[in-house]
C-alpha cells in the first residue's frame, strides 16, 4: 500500500516536475518570440523611415523639376509671345503702307478717269465733225462721180474681191507649189527607186481564144454527125465553139476565162489524138478540169513564194490563182498583183513601214476579180469581204477595200497600195486602150477645159496624160490661172474615170506687136 503511494508520489513528482520543465520551455520560446517580434518591428519601423525619407526626397525632386519646367515654358511662352507681338507690328505696318499705296492710286485713278473722260468728248466731238465732213466729202464725190453711195460700195466690193482673189490665189500657189515641190521630191526618190527595182514585163499575157487546126477536115470532125460532138463540148466546158470561114481555126467564145482555158485545152487535147466522141469529150474534159485547178492552186503557191508571204488561207492561194486566167485592158490580173506587192514593199521599205505587210496588201487587193459574176458588188468590197472571212489582218482587209477610194484609207499602207495599183496600171506598156475610148477621152477632156470662162484653147498631150489649157488674158489675171487650173482638174477628177493622173497646166501669156516704119 505504502509502495503504491510511493509510486503514486514519484508519478506526481515525474508529472509536475514534466510541466515545470515544459512551462519553462514555453517561457524561454516566448521570451525569444517577443523579442523576435519586437526585432522585426524595429526593422519595419527602420525600412518605413527609410520608404518615407526617400519618398520625401522624390517628391522634393519631382517639384524641383516641375518648378524648373514651368519656369522654361514661361520662358518660351514669353519669347514666342515677343515674336508674335513684332510680327503683328510689321504686318500692321506692312497693311499701312499698302492702305497708303491704294489711296495713292485711287487719287491717281481718279485724276486719270478725268483726263480720259476729257478726251472721250474731245474724240466725241472730233467723231461729229468727221462725220459731217465724211458726208460732205460722198455728197460732192457722187456729184463728181455720178453715181450713188450704193454704187459707189458695190464697186469698191468687186474690185476688192477680184484683187484678194488675185492676191489669195498667188500666195496658195506660192505655198502649195512650196509644198508640192517638196513632197514630189520625196515621192519621186521613193517611186523611182521601186520601179527602178521592180523588173516586171512590159507588156503581160493575155488569154488565147483560138485553136489552131492542122486542116479543114478537122472542122468536121468536131463538129461531129448531126453536131453530137460539138454539143457535147459546149455543154461539158460551158464554152460556146465558133466554126466558122476562117481557115485552121476554131473560135472560142465565153466570159469565163478558166471554162474557156479548160476548152482550148481539151479542144487541143481532142484534136491531137484524133478520137472524138462524146464519151472521149467528157473524160477529157473533166481531165483537163483537174489539170486546171492543179495549175491554179500552183499559179497562187508560185505568187505567195514569190512574194514572200506567209501563212495564206488555200481558198485565198487559189483566188490568187484563178487571176493567173483574168486580163484588165489586157493586163495580167495576177502578173499585175505580184507587181503591186512589189511596189508595195520598196516603198514600205523607203517609208520605214513593215515591207511584209506591204507586200501581201498589194497581192492581195485584187482578189475580188477572180470571184464570178454571182457575187454582186464591186471587186474591192467582194476581196475585202473574202479576206474578212478568212481572217486577214484589219490593215489588209482596209487596204484592199479602199485601194479605187470606195472607201476611205486607214493607214498608210492602205494609200501605199492604192499608189502602187495605179503605177502598175498606167505605166507604159501596161494596158492597151481601145481606139474609140481613147478618142472619146480625149474628147471629153477637151469639153472639161473648154466649160470654163476665159478659156481659149485646150491642147490634149501625152496620150491624154496632161492637158493644157490657154486663157484670154484680159479676162483671167495671174492669180485666177491657179485656181482655174485646181477647178479644172477637180471637174475632171468628178466627171471621168482614168488610171494614174492627169497633169492640168493653164497658160496666160499677153503678146504686143507693133512694127516700125
Amino acid at each position: 500500500m505504502n509502495s503504491i503511494l510511493i509510486y503514486a508520489a514519484i508519478a506526481l513528482g515525474g508529472v509536475a516536475v514534466g510541466w515545470l520543465v515544459s512551462w519553462f520551455v514555453e517561457s524561454r520560446k516566448a521570451v525569444k518570440s517577443t523579442q523576435q517580434a519586437e526585432q522585426i518591428i524595429k526593422s519595419a519601423k527602420k525600412e518605413a523611415a527609410d520608404v518615407v525619407r526617400d519618398g520625401q526626397l522624390e517628391a522634393k525632386d519631382t517639384i524641383l523639376k516641375g518648378r524648373n519646367e514651368l519656369a522654361r515654358e514661361i520662358r518660351e511662352a514669353k519669347s514666342d509671345q515677343s515674336q508674335i507681338e513684332r510680327r503683328l507690328q510689321q504686318r500692321q505696318s506692312q497693311m499701312d503702307k499698302r492702305i497708303e499705296q491704294v489711296e495713292q492710286r485711287d487719287r491717281e485713278f481718279q485724276g486719270k478717269e478725268k483726263e480720259v473722260k476729257r478726251l472721250a468728248d474731245k474724240a466725241t466731238e472730233a467723231a461729229s465733225r468727221y462725220d459731217a465732213l465724211l458726208q460732205d466729202q460722198l455728197k460732192k464725190l457722187e456729184s463728181i462721180a455720178v453715181m450713188t453711195q450704193s454704187e459707189a460700195k458695190e464697186e469698191l466690193k468687186t474690185r476688192l474681191l477680184d484683187q484678194a482673189r488675185n492676191e489669195s490665189g498667188i500666195l496658195m500657189k506660192k505655198i502649195e507649189e512650196e509644198a508640192t515641190t517638196e513632197a514630189n521630191r520625196k515621192a519621186q526618190k521613193i517611186i523611182g527607186l521601186a520601179i527602178q527595182r521592180c523588173a516586171a514585163d512590159t507588156v503581160a499575157e493575155s488569154s488565147v481564144s483560138v485553136v489552131a487546126l492542122s486542116g479543114d477536115e478537122m472542122k468536121g470532125r468536131i463538129i461531129g454527125r448531126e453536131g453530137r460532138n460539138i454539143k457535147a463540148i459546149e455543154q461539158a466546158t460551158g464554152v460556146d465553139l465558133i466554126i466558122d470561114d476562117t481557115p485552121e481555126a476554131v473560135i472560142l467564145s465565153s466570159f469565163d476565162p478558166i471554162k474557156r482555158e479548160v476548152a482550148r485545152l481539151s479542144l487541143e487535147r481532142l484534136v491531137t489524138d484524133g478520137r472524138i466522141h462524146p464519151a472521149r469529150i467528157e473524160d477529157v474534159v473533166n481531165k483537163v478540169k483537174k489539170d486546171v485547178e492543179r495549175t491554179i492552186i500552183e499559179a497562187g503557191e508560185k505568187a505567195v513564194m514569190e512574194v514572200g508571204c506567209d501563212a495564206v488561207h488555200p481558198e485565198i492561194l487559189r483566188l490568187l490563182g484563178r487571176l493567173k486566167f483574168r486580163t484588165s485592158y489586157s493586163q495580167n490580173v495576177l502578173l499585175h498583183s505580184v507587181e503591186v506587192a512589189f511596189l508595195c514593199g520598196m516603198m514600205a521599205s523607203e517609208l520605214g513601214l513593215d515591207p511584209k505587210v506591204a507586200r501581201r496588201a498589194g497581192l492581195l487587193h485584187d482578189i475580188g476579180k477572180a470571184v464570178t459574176h454571182e457575187i454582186e458588188g464591186p471587186h474591192a468590197a467582194i476581196g475585202a469581204d473574202f479576206a474578212r472571212r478568212y481572217n486577214e489582218k484589219p490593215i489588209i482587209i482596209n487596204a484592199i477595200a479602199s485601194h479605187h477610194e470606195d472607201v476611205e484609207a486607214e493607214s498608210v499602207t492602205a494609200t501605199l497600195v492604192a499608189a502602187a495599183d495605179s503605177l502598175s496600171a498606167s505605166r507604159p506598156g501596161a494596158r492597151i486602150e481601145m481606139l474609140e475610148a481613147y478618142v472619146k477621152r480625149l474628147e471629153q477632156l477637151e469639153g472639161i477645159a473648154n466649160s470654163f470662162k476665159g478659156v481659149d484653147k485646150t491642147f490634149v498631150m501625152q496620150a491624154g496624160r496632161e492637158i493644157r489649157v490657154s486663157v484670154i488674158p484680159e479676162t483671167i489675171s495671174d492669180g485666177a490661172t491657179y485656181l482655174l487650173a485646181k477647178d479644172i482638174a477637180k471637174k475632171i477628177e468628178s466627171e471621168m474615170a482614168y488610171p494614174g493622173e492627169i497633169k492640168v497646166t493653164v497658160i496666160r501669156e499677153t503678146r504686143v506687136t507693133e512694127t516700125a516704119k
